[in-house]
């Protein structure tokens, strides 16, 4: 709580605030680029010669490998060195993926820019999530943690939208959607250097001190409290959350499209419903978590179930309006309402000594998932010539998450 006190006001907004509101832009930028390729997918492949749904899935994978590996690495970095050595480097490397992307002549150019944006991007979890718990008072903390996600949320929904509008309809050329992603993300690098303030060095607590305060473990004990038992299930549920996620934001476009009929911008707006309807639903659940805390389990299970049922929805539905249905509900239930809770369920527990690392091994294992999700989803389609089976598969993944999440909060509490 330290640095909590220590926040200044300037300017009337107090430097919390401020980490708010970057961190937020943050994930707008990112999310932007995450999802302005998926509706142009028809494009890209015929521009490049590519006829293979499962290597088209592999764009995403090999973004999500690199961000996935990145993300203990860059948490320990962050730790040692603070969050705005780690994030501003990234973020240029990033700037400069999206320009590779843009110049991109071949499928293996864009393998390789998705692979460079991938590292870049890695720095900006265990960064920006240290960042907030060391600077948000705790009572505060879900909800300032769902507005900054909630950058995601639009983010998916401006590129979404944006690369439908300016490809689809207005018959632009795909690329210059990269040019403009690099132009924000530049921009971005800009924010962080003037906002975030570099802390001054910190005297690492003596073992005496620390051993009489089971919160702040020592070193040695922090690394164990990594993989207690209830930071294991939150692993694999968010693990299983995200598969479903990142499986819907790669290839919902192309199944609306190919599958359901939907035409033009329409694709667009309506892959967009998934984001804008889980703006209002994270504020709310996370609201819901800061004011009944010893309810937050209870929270995650509800929410988690009806997202699998969610997707089922989506795919058994008989028409459109059921259809469109599915996905805001999925939106105002599914990962974008849950994840403020689960960061601040693993806040709650994890070491407090080494918030960098424990938000990094969190989201390696959630984003491994997004590796997997994309390519495999791909290589379905190929097979079965239809993406409904990966559908399934996520619920039922999330399901079996769930259900790890529940027995190992059920053993602990009794």
């Amino acid at each position: 709580m330290d640095s909590v006190d220590q926040n200044v006001k300037s300017g009337g907004i107090q430097y919390w605030h401020k980490i708010v509101i970057i961190l937020c832009l943050g994930w707008v930028s990112i999310w932007i680029y995450r999802s302005v390729l998926t509706p142009i997918f028809p494009e890209i492949q015929a521009s490049l010669n590519v006829t293979s749904n499962a290597e088209m899935g592999l764009i995403a994978s090999f973004y999500f490998f690199a961000y996935t590996g990145m993300q203990i690495p860059a948490g320990m970095l962050v730790d040692r060195f603070g969050q705005k050595v780690v994030l501003i480097p990234g973020f240029l490397l990033f700037t400069a993926a999206a320009l590779v992307i843009g110049n991109a002549s071949s499928l293996s150019m864009v393998y390789l820019g998705s692979l460079m944006a991938g590292i870049g991007c890695g720095s900006y979890y265990g960064s920006a999530y240290s960042l907030s718990s060391k600077n948000i008072p705790a009572e505060r903390r879900g909800l300032a943690t769902a507005i900054i996600n909630s950058g995601s949320a639009v983010g998916m929904g401006i590129g979404l939208i944006a690369s439908s509008f300016f490809v689809k309809s207005l018959k632009m050329d795909w690329q210059i959607m990269l040019y403009m992603i690099a132009a924000i993300l530049f921009l971005m690098v800009l924010v962080f250097a003037i906002v975030i303030k570099t802390p001054p060095k910190e005297e690492k607590p003596a073992v005496s001190t620390s051993a009489n305060m089971p919160d702040s473990p020592v070193t040695a004990g922090g690394k164990a409290n990594l993989f207690t038992s209830k930071m294991i299930a939150a692993y694999i549920i968010y693990f299983a959350t995200c598969y479903g996620y990142y499986m819907v934001v790669t290839w919902l476009p192309s199944f609306l499209q190919q599958e359901r009929g939907f035409e033009g911008v329409a694709i667009g707006f309506s892959s967009a419903l998934v984001a804008f309807s889980a703006i209002p639903g994270a504020l709310f659940f996370s609201r819901m978590s800061d004011k009944f805390r010893d309810r937050k389990v209870g929270l995650i299970i509800f929410l988690e179930i009806c997202a699998a049922v969610m997707l089922i929805v989506t795919v058994i539905a008989p028409n459109s309006t059921i259809l469109l249905i599915g996905l805001i509900l999925y939106g105002l239930l599914g990962k974008l309402a849950v994840e403020p809770i689960l960061i601040s369920y693993v806040a709650d527990h994890a070491p407090k000594t080494g918030y960098g690392t424990s938000f990094g091994v969190f989201n390696f294992f959630g984003m491994s998932s997004s590796v997997i999700a994309p390519f495999l989803t791909g290589v379905i389609s190929d097979q079965l010539g239809s993406k409904q089976m990966g559908f399934y598969i996520s619920a039922i993944i999330l399901v079996v998450g769930t259900a790890v999440f529940f027995f190992s909060n059920l053993k602990k509490s009794k």
